[in-house]
């Protein structure tokens, strides 16, 4: 590489220079740690976009695919907003992957019986831990000040899960000799939690929804040094409920000001985190544009811009960064977002929302 070139340019320079045949699709470690740690420090996040949707383009054959059955001139694509975000669909029908290289892991998403699952090819374990670590470090203090107890039962049950790799990564960094994965044990998780808070342990607590109200309506600690971080979702196990209902009613049983939340996907490298009030930030490595619930081909980031959430991840260099998703959400400020419910395609004539 070329130290006189600026960093953006050496990151483009690496990417086109990839681009010239599949066989050099590898990007070396050296490469991948630069990327980072530009990401870390630079402004530049829709260049560097820019450079990896050309990139992918030439590398990832289904959304090479998709580019040019929409008939676009890639030349012509100078802006975020003009990038064709591929929609999240894909992942459940295609190897969705910009790498000659072979997966040395398969996330799958956790569907009911019957759906079809989301599969992530992920060639590099690296950048996942690498992404995880920076996007948590954005919200929360160093991971190892952490004990982590984590209720994420369904995800337990089943393999492959991208959320259980992350919480286990954690738990090795953090190195806690009280970290542990809870299923049903309801009574040794509060027996932990009451441990740790006699010991005053900065300690997250990360569960799913429903399994965090199974465990809140039988055991009711306060908790002053604890984190309770939701995932969401009620996975067919109770009814849903809105999001604020469900901090309420956690904030109540632990004696919390906040409930914090995170936001992330099968689909992404990179994860959000909301401190309080259901409001998330985004990363160094990922962003949120919205897209208009009827003209999928419309997209802004003006504050106020409510509509289906396309999100941007550079830690997903090896797969597609510009994945359309599912989600309705709304831009809060320059740096924030909300998530408002999904979209329902089952009816045709239209785009209905399932409000969380």
């Amino acid at each position: 590489m070329n130290t006189h070139l600026s960093d953006i340019e050496l990151i483009k320079t690496t990417l086109q220079s990839n681009s010239i045949a599949a066989s050099e699709t590898k990007l070396d470690g050296n490469f991948i740690d630069k990327y980072f740690e530009i990401l870390n420090y630079t402004n530049e996040f829709d260049e560097i976009a820019l450079a990896v949707f050309k990139f992918q383009y030439h590398h990832c054959k289904v959304y090479h695919d998709y580019v040019d059955g929409l008939g676009k001139n890639i030349s012509s694509i100078n802006s975020v907003e003009k990038i064709p975000f591929l929609p999240i669909s894909f992942f459940k029908t295609h190897d969705v992957i910009s790498s000659n290289q072979s997966p040395q892991i398969e996330f799958r998403s956790s569907g009911t019986t019957g759906i079809v699952q989301s599969r992530h090819l992920v060639t590099d374990k690296s950048i996942y831990l690498q992404s995880m670590i920076n996007c948590f470090h954005q919200s929360f203090d160093k991971v190892n000040d952490y004990c982590f107890l984590a209720l994420l039962p369904s995800y337990l049950e089943k393999n492959n899960s991208s959320l259980v790799y992350m919480v286990e990564e954690l738990m090795k960094i953090s190195n806690h000799p009280k970290n542990g994965f809870y299923l049903y044990n309801h009574e040794d998780l509060y027996n932990t939690l009451l441990a740790l808070e006699s010991a005053h342990q900065k300690t997250i607590l990360i569960g799913v929804t429903y399994a965090l109200l199974d465990f809140a309506e039988k055991y009711n600690p306060q908790l002053n040094h604890t984190i309770v971080l939701e995932t969401g979702g009620m996975k067919g196990r109770r009814k849903e409920w809105l999001k604020h209902e469900v901090h309420d009613y956690l904030n109540k049983a632990f004696n919390k000001k906040s409930i914090a939340s995170e936001y992330g996907m099968t689909e992404l490298l990179s994860q959000f985190y909301a401190i309080k009030n259901g409001v998330f930030s985004m990363q160094k490595t990922a962003k949120v544009w919205i897209r208009d619930l009827y003209d999928p081909f419309q997209i802004s980031k003006n504050i106020g811009e409510t509509g289906c959430l396309n999100i941007v991840d550079l830690s997903n260099i090896n797969s597609c960064s510009f994945i359309a998703t599912d989600d309705i959400g709304k831009i809060t400020t320059k740096n924030s977002f909300e998530i408002i419910g999904r979209v329902d395609y089952s009816d045709v004539r239209g785009c209905n929302l399932m409000i969380n």
